[in-house]
Protein backbone atom coordinates (compact mmCIF):
# COMPACT_ATOMS: atom_id res chain seq x y z
CA UNK A 1 0.00 0.00 0.00
CA UNK A 2 2.72 2.42 0.95
CA UNK A 3 4.45 1.64 -2.73
CA UNK A 4 1.18 2.29 -4.19
CA UNK A 5 0.47 5.83 -2.42
CA UNK A 6 4.18 6.85 -3.49
CA UNK A 7 3.77 5.85 -7.11
CA UNK A 8 -0.07 7.89 -7.45
CA UNK A 9 2.08 10.94 -5.28
CA UNK A 10 4.20 11.12 -8.28
CA UNK A 11 1.64 10.59 -10.61
CA UNK A 12 -0.95 12.60 -9.55
CA UNK A 13 -0.19 14.82 -6.35
CA UNK A 14 -1.12 14.75 -2.60
CA UNK A 15 -4.43 16.36 -3.49
CA UNK A 16 -5.67 13.82 -5.92
CA UNK A 17 -4.23 10.78 -3.19
CA UNK A 18 -7.28 8.71 -2.00
CA UNK A 19 -7.86 5.78 0.02
CA UNK A 20 -9.95 4.59 -3.06
CA UNK A 21 -7.01 4.97 -5.83
CA UNK A 22 -4.37 3.65 -3.29
CA UNK A 23 -6.41 0.48 -3.18
CA UNK A 24 -6.98 -0.10 -6.85
CA UNK A 25 -3.62 0.91 -7.55
CA UNK A 26 -2.02 -1.73 -4.76
CA UNK A 27 -4.64 -4.51 -5.82
CA UNK A 28 -6.41 -5.14 -2.38
CA UNK A 29 -10.17 -4.54 -1.12
CA UNK A 30 -10.52 -0.74 0.72
CA UNK A 31 -11.22 -2.40 3.88
CA UNK A 32 -7.32 -3.59 3.86
CA UNK A 33 -6.43 -0.13 3.78
CA UNK A 34 -8.44 1.24 5.84
CA UNK A 35 -7.50 -1.67 9.02
CA UNK A 36 -4.16 -0.11 8.30
CA UNK A 37 -4.93 3.36 7.98
CA UNK A 38 -7.86 5.63 8.58
CA UNK A 39 -7.09 7.97 5.53
CA UNK A 40 -5.43 9.11 2.98
CA UNK A 41 -3.28 11.58 5.39
CA UNK A 42 -2.23 8.09 7.66
CA UNK A 43 -0.68 6.69 4.47
CA UNK A 44 1.43 9.66 3.69
CA UNK A 45 2.89 9.82 7.33
CA UNK A 46 3.92 6.05 7.44
CA UNK A 47 5.68 6.62 4.05
CA UNK A 48 6.97 9.87 5.11
CA UNK A 49 8.25 7.95 8.27
CA UNK A 50 9.32 5.20 5.52
CA UNK A 51 11.23 7.85 3.61
CA UNK A 52 13.32 9.10 7.00
CA UNK A 53 14.38 5.85 8.18
CA UNK A 54 15.55 5.04 4.95
CA UNK A 55 17.35 8.64 4.23
CA UNK A 56 19.27 8.27 7.56
CA UNK A 57 19.69 4.64 6.96
CA UNK A 58 21.52 5.80 3.69
CA UNK A 59 24.20 8.45 5.36
CA UNK A 60 24.32 5.74 7.95
CA UNK A 61 25.40 3.59 5.72
CA UNK A 62 27.98 5.79 3.83
CA UNK A 63 29.58 7.38 7.17
CA UNK A 64 30.34 3.47 7.64
CA UNK A 65 31.85 2.99 4.27
CA UNK A 66 33.66 5.97 3.61
CA UNK A 67 36.37 8.05 4.67
CA UNK A 68 35.85 11.81 5.41
CA UNK A 69 38.21 14.08 6.39
CA UNK A 70 35.66 15.91 8.83
CA UNK A 71 31.94 16.80 8.91
CA UNK A 72 32.26 19.46 5.80
CA UNK A 73 32.65 15.84 3.85
CA UNK A 74 29.76 14.31 5.40
CA UNK A 75 27.62 17.15 4.72
CA UNK A 76 28.05 16.87 1.31
CA UNK A 77 27.45 13.24 1.60
CA UNK A 78 23.99 13.94 3.24
CA UNK A 79 22.89 16.33 0.48
CA UNK A 80 24.07 13.76 -2.10
CA UNK A 81 21.66 11.12 -0.58
CA UNK A 82 18.99 13.83 -0.24
CA UNK A 83 19.44 14.39 -4.31
CA UNK A 84 19.67 10.79 -5.16
CA UNK A 85 16.40 10.00 -3.27
CA UNK A 86 14.82 12.89 -4.63
CA UNK A 87 15.55 11.44 -7.87
CA UNK A 88 15.10 7.58 -7.55
CA UNK A 89 12.87 7.14 -4.82
CA UNK A 90 9.03 6.85 -5.45
CA UNK A 91 6.77 9.43 -3.88
CA UNK A 92 10.11 11.30 -2.51
CA UNK A 93 9.85 14.28 -4.48
CA UNK A 94 6.36 14.92 -3.85
CA UNK A 95 6.48 14.21 -0.49
CA UNK A 96 9.73 14.81 0.55
CA UNK A 97 9.93 14.38 4.56
CA UNK A 98 6.23 15.41 4.85
CA UNK A 99 6.03 19.05 4.89
CA UNK A 100 4.09 18.99 1.19
CA UNK A 101 1.18 17.66 3.61
CA UNK A 102 1.84 18.85 7.04
CA UNK A 103 4.58 20.47 8.64
CA UNK A 104 4.13 18.18 11.84
CA UNK A 105 3.51 14.83 10.09
CA UNK A 106 6.43 13.13 11.72
CA UNK A 107 5.86 14.41 15.16
CA UNK A 108 2.68 16.15 16.54
CA UNK A 109 5.46 18.68 18.49
CA UNK A 110 7.99 19.27 16.45
CA UNK A 111 8.05 19.91 12.96
CA UNK A 112 9.30 17.57 10.42
CA UNK A 113 13.05 19.02 9.87
CA UNK A 114 13.28 19.30 13.42
CA UNK A 115 12.37 15.82 13.77
CA UNK A 116 15.48 15.34 10.57
CA UNK A 117 18.09 17.59 11.97
CA UNK A 118 17.87 15.33 15.42
CA UNK A 119 18.74 12.61 13.32
CA UNK A 120 21.50 14.28 11.52
CA UNK A 121 23.07 15.87 14.74
CA UNK A 122 22.92 12.27 16.20
CA UNK A 123 25.08 10.59 13.28
CA UNK A 124 27.50 13.75 13.10
CA UNK A 125 28.05 13.75 16.81
CA UNK A 126 28.74 9.46 16.48
CA UNK A 127 30.76 9.71 13.57
CA UNK A 128 32.41 12.74 14.23
CA UNK A 129 32.75 13.47 17.84
CA UNK A 130 31.45 17.47 17.83
CA UNK A 131 30.60 18.64 21.13
CA UNK A 132 26.91 18.26 21.89
CA UNK A 133 25.55 21.71 22.69
CA UNK A 134 22.34 23.82 22.06
CA UNK A 135 24.64 25.93 19.64
CA UNK A 136 25.03 22.24 17.53
CA UNK A 137 21.11 21.93 17.54
CA UNK A 138 20.50 25.11 16.24
CA UNK A 139 23.52 25.07 13.28
CA UNK A 140 21.93 21.93 12.25
CA UNK A 141 18.58 23.01 12.50
CA UNK A 142 19.34 25.96 10.80
CA UNK A 143 21.29 23.94 8.40
CA UNK A 144 18.59 20.77 7.88
CA UNK A 145 15.92 23.98 6.29
CA UNK A 146 18.80 26.56 4.45
CA UNK A 147 19.72 23.55 2.22
CA UNK A 148 16.07 21.86 2.22
CA UNK A 149 14.83 25.31 0.67
CA UNK A 150 18.17 25.62 -1.41
CA UNK A 151 17.58 21.67 -2.68
CA UNK A 152 13.54 22.53 -3.25
CA UNK A 153 14.63 25.53 -5.43
CA UNK A 154 17.25 22.78 -7.79
CA UNK A 155 14.38 20.66 -8.80
CA UNK A 156 12.10 22.98 -9.02
CA UNK A 157 14.62 24.60 -11.74
CA UNK A 158 15.40 20.94 -13.15
CA UNK A 159 13.65 17.93 -12.57
CA UNK A 160 16.68 16.14 -11.83
CA UNK A 161 18.05 19.37 -9.62
CA UNK A 162 20.11 21.87 -11.19
CA UNK A 163 23.79 21.21 -10.24
CA UNK A 164 24.97 24.50 -9.72
CA UNK A 165 21.74 25.32 -7.52
CA UNK A 166 22.39 21.68 -5.49
CA UNK A 167 26.34 23.23 -5.12
CA UNK A 168 25.20 26.39 -4.10
CA UNK A 169 23.39 24.25 -0.85
CA UNK A 170 26.30 22.43 -0.16
CA UNK A 171 28.16 26.05 -0.23
CA UNK A 172 25.48 27.50 1.86
CA UNK A 173 25.32 24.77 4.43
CA UNK A 174 29.22 24.24 4.92
CA UNK A 175 29.89 27.66 5.15
CA UNK A 176 26.96 28.51 7.71
CA UNK A 177 28.61 25.33 9.92
CA UNK A 178 31.92 25.85 9.61
CA UNK A 179 31.03 29.67 10.88
CA UNK A 180 28.71 28.69 14.11
CA UNK A 181 30.69 25.02 15.31
CA UNK A 182 34.16 26.54 14.65
CA UNK A 183 35.30 23.27 14.27
CA UNK A 184 37.13 22.83 11.24
CA UNK A 185 41.29 22.52 10.85
CA UNK A 186 42.58 25.32 8.52
CA UNK A 187 45.39 22.72 8.39
CA UNK A 188 43.08 20.08 6.56
CA UNK A 189 40.30 22.66 5.20
CA UNK A 190 40.73 26.00 4.25
CA UNK A 191 38.00 28.78 4.17
CA UNK A 192 37.65 29.08 0.33
CA UNK A 193 37.49 25.09 0.42
CA UNK A 194 34.46 25.44 2.69
CA UNK A 195 32.91 27.34 0.31
CA UNK A 196 33.27 25.03 -2.45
Amino acid sequence: MLDACAELLDETGYEALSTTRIAERAGVAIGSVYQFFPDKRAITQELTRRNVEQFVARVGRRFMEEEYRGWWEAVDAIIDEYVDMHRTVPGFRSLHFGDVVDLNLLDSDSENNTVIAGRLRGLLLKEFGLADSETLDLAVLVGVEAGDAVLKLAFRRDPDGAPDIIEAAKHLVRGFLSRQLKSWSPHVLTEGDVGR
